[in-house]
């Protein structure tokens, strides 16, 4: 059976529940914040019970924001984040599942209801061929996707057709399943492994050289867990391979440069974004603090300053002067949990105050 068949098959008749999964990879494991547990509660109770992320896809400020929604499945981040945008913003989600679709219609008039606005659209297709959607090229804030990507049979393609759809300065901000090495074929084929999420997870150090493909350069790392396989017949088809959920932030900025370079620049946050009071962490490596001069490298000056987060920063320096490399970029498997250590910093960012 093709592997895309294989997948809308798993998700669409094999899994009825969340309860049904095998593994804990495509199983959302992240606390959820306190503020955004009100905003679950509104979702329809069946919505919840399918859903098969493994991450929290909410990034700040989103107020306003046209988002995309890729691999929406039954609907229940679509309208987590139609709560978020509000009712000036607009959600769209795409799903190749008739079945998932089917219960993200069917409660449609309730979240409406619920919220007191309608905001939200449900595409079917393949997130492979997003050029052939009706989806305005350049016309989204901000794509998500929900331990999606593994599944995909294209990756490459889909990077690239975030990166159309994405507005300048836009953000693709997902949660996907990462291995520490290259995949056997055995594993890849098996169909159960796929369907969980493993199958398809990609070698880390492949999907940053995808994303570079993509035009999506210095890939952010934001949060990341081990995921434990505790299917003894599954955990033996892996072997010694192991899994990480992870969330990424890639920008939609073209003069992003592929290493940090020091041009003794610096940011001042302000601390005037919503639930973030008194500290702002771009990524798993620059925890921001408010009224702080915190040292950057050109590529997070320009994370910044060009995108929707501009008017919550003050901005030190230029791009005039060049001072090499940026201190404490490193190569090495960038998973906090990881035996090896943590990729893009030398020493931990609280100690070195700021890093890249």
């Amino acid at each position: 059976m093709p592997t895309q068949e294989l997948v809308q098959q798993y998700y669409g008749q094999e899994l009825s529940s969340s309860a049904d999964l095998k593994t804990s990879a495509c199983c959302d494991a992240d606390t959820v914040p306190g503020w955004l547990k009100p905003l679950l509660a509104k979702v329809h109770p069946e919505v919840s019970s399918r859903y098969y992320g493994c991450g929290l896809v909410c990034p700040e400020l989103l107020e306003g924001c046209r988002v995309l929604d890729l691999g929406s499945g039954s609907g229940r981040d679509v309208y987590l984040l139609s709560q978020l945008v509000g009712p000036s913003g607009a959600v769209v989600g795409v799903d190749m599942t008739p079945e998932q679709l089917a219960v993200a219609r069917e409660h449609q008039a309730f979240h409406a209801e619920a919220f007191g606005y309608a905001n939200t659209t449900f595409v079917e297709g393949t997130i492979e061929r997003l050029e052939e959607l009706p989806l305005e090229p350049g016309s989204f804030d901000v794509v998500v996707s929900n331990c999606v990507l593994n599944l995909s049979v294209d990756k490459p393609a889909v990077l690239r057709g975030v990166q159309r759809l994405l507005k300048p300065g836009g953000e693709f901000y997902f949660s996907d399943v990462y291995a520490d090495r290259r995949l056997p074929e055995q594993v890849q084929r098996d169909p159960v492994l796929y369907g969980e999420c493993l199958g398809g997870a990609l070698y880390w150090n492949d999907f940053l050289r995808l994303a570079r493909g993509a035009g999506f350069n210095d890939p952010r790392l934001v949060s990341d867990r081990p995921l434990e396989i505790t299917d003894p017949a599954l955990a033996s088809l892996l072997g010694e391979a192991r899994f990480y959920s992870a969330t990424y932030r890639l920008f939609a900025i073209p003069e992003l440069e592929d290493a940090c370079e020091d041009h003794g620049q610096a940011v001042i946050y302000r601390g005037s974004i919503p639930q973030h009071p008194h500290r702002f962490d771009l990524d798993g490596h620059h925890a921001i603090e408010t009224g702080k001069v915190f040292p950057v490298c050109g590529n997070t000056f320009r994370m910044l300053q060009q995108t929707r987060f501009a008017p919550h920063f003050s901005f030190i320096g230029d791009f005039e002067r060049h001072y090499g490399l940026f201190e404490g970029c490193g190569s090495t498997i960038p998973f906090g949990s990881a035996s090896t250590g943590s990729a893009n910093c030398a020493t931990p960012p609280a100690a070195s105050g700021s890093c890249c």
